[in-house]
């Protein structure tokens, strides 16, 4: 399995970009190092013997800004676009690592706290890579830079500015360790409190329809309460950070006017400075003051960046349920299906015994069975949704764990109970899995799957019609028409082996009779499992497995099983009742209706 990315390797990857930017930053620290130099040469012209050669240096100073000028904007161009590039990266990889997660990861980990890592904490993982390296490097040079004017002017007057730099040094070190674990605490408030919030946008329906408004508002208020802590408590520590270590360079500066002072008095003659090497040191101390100040935030940065890294990475590290085979793709697939002796528990509970059934290519199957059968699971198991057990599956004869799962899940299309739409328009839920929903022969494909599957007009009837965006999860549509637009999606999918798990549970009895040619028709063009709870749907399929508490109990034809006078002939009669039942009571209605 490929191994996740670390702190270094991201690093290694770009580090053609970090070695331009470093040298980009050496040049332009080399560049102000002239510049020192320069002014040092200029102002003791100006008080020397030959005021007016001090043009000379001033020339060179002008020519030696635009240099470091365009050397500091390239570093910058370089490392942080190096950031960026890493954050590109992360996003990539983290939406093909969630691509091959499965329940089981989704249990433990909510949308909301995905979403945050997904963005909060990368854009924290991108500063990382760009500013902060920027700054540490950028330290590291100025330090040496200007380290070279001040010892060379007066060594004696930078060991005495340099008796701060211990201190700042444990300054630093003890602010790292407190940054770091804030931030992990505040990244985790912020990951819960946009769960919550993502909670309540996708179930703002059953919030109001239930009236748990304030149940909810108090919920997401603690939530709130304990980011808000979190992120004070950390701002609190960052604004520490800069003041503290500002007053430890002060004191420096504060040496430097004193006993540099003293030494300009002196004069050069009694082994002081002069008025240039006075003001050269100063330029010098700045230059590597403010690098050393903004190392509190560098320091920020980087703590912030490695635990939003750590949080990423449990994402990243998490192993899939689910891996596909080492097999090469076969040239093409017939689309058999073979299921033997499949079993499977979850949770310490045996959801399938020992199934077993054969399906030829091109022939239709209906499973049936109560509520809590096995049925939505075997379905998932045969997509490789779920971990399949090896030997147990097959298509052409091939067991679907030895193939690569794009072989597997483009074979076997799984329209899911769960009818799911995403925020685009209808003609792009439909056309899902074309390779250009955009094109006109896509377009006659989706509108044919809409027709088949019985939702063509009420599309038509939506305000711009196909074009028409359903809105998040398929808020606009109702639940009738979120399940057919699914199951047009199926249709015009055309894999070869298609799984529709219960797709007329929310249809009428015309619809449903529409809906079952369609699903008919389909079945000429590839092998059909037909998951169904309704006897009329199950008939319709060359033969029927009835599964009860997840093991086969009844296996045939529709008359064989009603002559067999087993839990398939139950359900019938129960739902030849509730048919009777409804047909009388659509009689009942008009005549009400008149005694009224």
């Amino acid at each position: 399995m490929k191994s996740s990315p670390t702190l270094s390797s991201l690093f290694r990857r770009h580090l053609g970009a970090y070695v331009a930017g470093t040298a980009m930053l050496a040049l332009f620290q080399f560049a102000m190092n002239r510049i020192d130099w320069q002014a040092k040469a200029a102002i003791d012209a100006i008080f020397g013997e030959e005021p007016g050669r001090a043009w000379v240096p001033a020339l060179w100073m002008l020519a030696l800004a635009i240099f470091a000028f365009a050397t500091r904007v390239a570093s910058r161009w370089f490392l942080f676009n190096a950031g960026r590039d890493v954050e590109y990266e992360l996003h990539a990889a983290i939406l093909d690592q969630l691509h091959k997660l499965g329940t089981n990861f989704y249990r433990r980990m909510g949308a909301g706290e995905i979403m945050s890592r997904a963005t909060s904490d990368l854009q924290q993982v991108r500063l990382l890579y760009g500013f902060g390296v920027l700054n540490l490097v950028n330290v590291v040079f100025a330090l040496a830079s200007a380290l070279q004017v001040m010892v060379s002017i007066s060594w004696r007057l930078t060991l005495a500015v340099l008796l701060t730099m211990p201190v700042l040094a444990l300054v630093s070190r003890g602010f790292s360790r407190g940054l770091y674990t804030r931030m992990r605490r505040n990244q985790a408030a912020l990951g819960k409190l946009t769960g919550i919030v993502q909670s309540n946008l996708a179930g703002i329906r059953v919030i109001r329809s239930f009236g748990v408004e304030e149940v909810q508002r108090a919920r997401f208020e603690e939530a709130n309460r304990a980011y808000l802590e979190a992120n004070l408590s950390l701002a609190r520590l960052r604004g520490l950070v800069g003041p503290l270590m500002g007053a430890v360079s002060a004191l420096g500066i504060l040496i430097f006017f004193w006993y540099g002072s003293a030494l300009l008095l002196r004069g050069p003659e009694a082994g002081g400075l002069t008025a240039g090497g006075f003001f050269a040191f100063w330029l010098a101390l700045a230059r590597m003051t403010w690098p050393f100040l903004a190392l509190g935030l560098s320091l920020s940065v980087l703590q912030r960046g490695r635990a939003s890294f750590a949080r990423v990475k449990e994402i990243l590290d998490a192993e899939p349920e689910v891996v596909g085979g080492r097999l090469p793709p076969p040239p093409a697939l017939e689309g058999a299906l073979s299921v033997r002796g499949l079993s499977f528990s979850h949770e310490g509970r045996r959801v399938l015994d020992d199934v077993s059934f054969e399906l030829p290519a091109g022939g239709s199957l209906a499973i049936v069975g109560r509520t809590g059968a096995g049925k939505s699971t075997l379905a998932r198991l045969l997509a490789r949704l779920l971990p399949t057990p090896p030997g147990t599956v097959f298509i052409d004869g091939i067991d679907i764990c030895d193939l690569p799962l794009t072989t597997v899940r483009s074979a076997i299309g799984y329209a899911q109970q769960d009818a799911f739409l995403f925020s685009t328009t209808v003609a792009r839920n439909i056309g899902l899995a074309l390779p250009d929903p955009e094109s006109p022969e896509a377009f006659e494909r989706i509108r044919q799957g809409a027709q088949e599957a019985q939702v063509l007009e009420e599309v038509l009837t939506l305000p711009q019609q196909f074009d028409t965006v359903v809105g998040e999860r398929g808020v606009q549509l109702s639940g009738g028409q979120k399940q057919r637009i699914a199951l047009a999606r199926a249709l015009v999918w055309g894999p070869k082996i298609l799984i529709l798990d219960d797709p007329l549970s929310a249809v009428d009895a015309r619809t449903e009779a529409a809906i079952l040619d369609a699903i008919e028709r389909q079945a000429r063009r590839c092998t059909l499992l037909l998951i169904t709870h309704r006897v009329a749907a199950a008939a319709r399929c060359d033969s029927i497995l009835v599964l009860d508490e997840g093991r086969v109990v009844e296996r045939g034809t529709h008359e064989e099983l009603l002559r067999a006078g087993g839990l398939y002939a139950t359900f019938a009669e129960e739902q030849q009742r509730e048919s009777e039942l409804q047909a009388l009571a659509e009689q009942e209605r008009p005549r009400g209706a008149a005694t009224r």
